[in-house]
């Protein structure tokens, strides 16, 4: 199993830039609960398990179904937009999964998104078949920095952890790659540092070789 090698994607900020989509679907649910949030505390939330923000917003008042309910507004309204307006790959994206994919790379996504949203992101962005697997919310019971999630990937793809590879774009995910024992490719579009072993501004100035020498290959 050694000649096995794993990449594995964080969704929201590294396959594709859905940041105004999730502000457009929290700021219209949780006005019409009542509780208006700012653009500001959306943006220190995210990236994070719903259940999470929630309580951080609501306090008390975000009892288990109370979490279920809104937060399943809110993705039913953000996957509306994904699917009306469109989403695209961000630069480099779409060639890096199809040459890991042709090179036998064996990919998953590892995202704290509920399973709909993955679903719905790779089927507008079409290239579903280079992922043999997905890790959602529903997989996981820890959210990053905890390691959860890249550990359940690696082992859905049969890959040990030090063969796998986590491209992230928060500091969150970094350390939760750090900590599963995995190498990893921070994209830092705003040029905020990540603690990470390979960090670029965009995927597509990565060099032909990055992955590889990343394992040692």
């Amino acid at each position: 199993m050694t000649d096995r090698r794993a990449a594995l994607w964080d969704m929201d900020g590294t396959l594709v830039d859905s940041a105004e989509y999730h502000w457009l679907a929290w700021r219209d649910t949780m006005a019409r609960e009542g509780s208006a949030i700012t653009h500001e505390q959306f943006l220190a939330s995210f990236g994070q398990r719903n259940d999470s923000i929630l309580r951080q917003w609501l306090g008390e008042k975000a009892t288990p179904d109370v979490i279920e309910r809104i937060g399943d507004e809110k993705e039913r309204i953000y996957r509306e937009h994904v699917r009306k307006r469109g989403i695209e790959a961000l630069p480099g994206v779409s060639d890096w999964v199809h040459r890991l994919h042709r090179r036998g790379w064996r990919q998953a996504i590892a995202s704290a998104a509920p399973r709909s949203n993955v679903e719905t992101i790779l089927a507008v962005l079409g290239f579903g078949q280079c992922f043999e697997r997905t890790v959602s919310a529903e997989d996981v019971h820890r959210g990053k920095p905890d390691p959860e999630v890249f550990l359940v990937a690696a082992a859905k793809l049969g890959v040990a952890p030090e063969r796998s590879i986590v491209v992230e774009d928060a500091a969150h995910g970094i350390e939760a790659a750090r900590a599963a024992g995995m190498k990893s490719i921070g994209v830092s579009r705003d040029g905020k540092p990540l603690k990470a072993d390979l960090v670029v501004s965009s995927l597509d100035r990565l060099a032909p070789d990055a992955f590889d020498l990343l394992l040692g290959a």
